[in-house]
């Protein structure tokens, strides 16, 4: 079954970039590749509940177990050996990427306390967008009382535009709540 978001693209959003930026072919609009989650462990290096509980919350999250992110080599002023864990990560691609964008543009980011919008500035320069959020608490699925620690992730959503004016635009299309500038 196909995902709301990806519908709503392909039905939606590709004639809106077609006659905003003037494309001949149905497959020049900008979409998005890949979405990536990335949560850094900090003290997780030392105990290895910790790594196990952001890798369930981070399969909670997306449906898709994520991969623990190890040193490359041992730096002794962070007292972190080669080889231990310091981050999980998830990249996710088709359906499962829309599922979780769906959920974030419409359950997740509306929750967050005095929100006032996303940072329109926060592209790079090929069009892709980067999201830090501080708290797990704002998606539906994580339970209050079953999270040890309060962690942040960082999100990233990867397009295929050439520009950040096309990237801004594909993701307004989509529903995100970016702040006036």
């Amino acid at each position: 079954m196909a995902q709301r978001l990806k519908t709503f693209y392909y039905k939606a959003v590709v004639p809106k970039l077609m006659e905003h930026f003037h494309y001949k072919n149905n497959l020049q609009p900008p979409r998005i590749e890949k979405i990536v989650i990335n949560r850094g462990l900090g003290d997780g290096a030392q105990n290895a509940r910790i790594v196990e509980s952001c890798l369930k919350e981070l399969t909670l999250l997306t449906g898709q177990r994520g991969v623990i992110t190890r040193s490359k080599k041992a730096i002794a002023g962070f007292k972190l050996r080669e080889k231990s864990a310091v981050g999980v990560s998830v990249t996710l691609r088709g359906d499962r990427m829309y599922g979780f964008l769906d959920r974030l543009i419409n359950l997740a980011l509306p929750r967050i306390r005095d929100f006032q919008g996303i940072n329109p500035k926060s592209f790079d320069t090929y069009g892709n967008y980067s999201l830090g959020l501080e708290e797990q608490l704002m998606f539906p699925e994580i339970d209050y009382d079953q999270i040890d620690q309060i962690r942040g992730m960082d999100i990233s959503i990867v397009t295929t535009s050439k520009s950040d004016a096309e990237s801004f635009i594909l993701l307004k299309e989509f529903g995100m709540p970016f702040r006036e500038k």
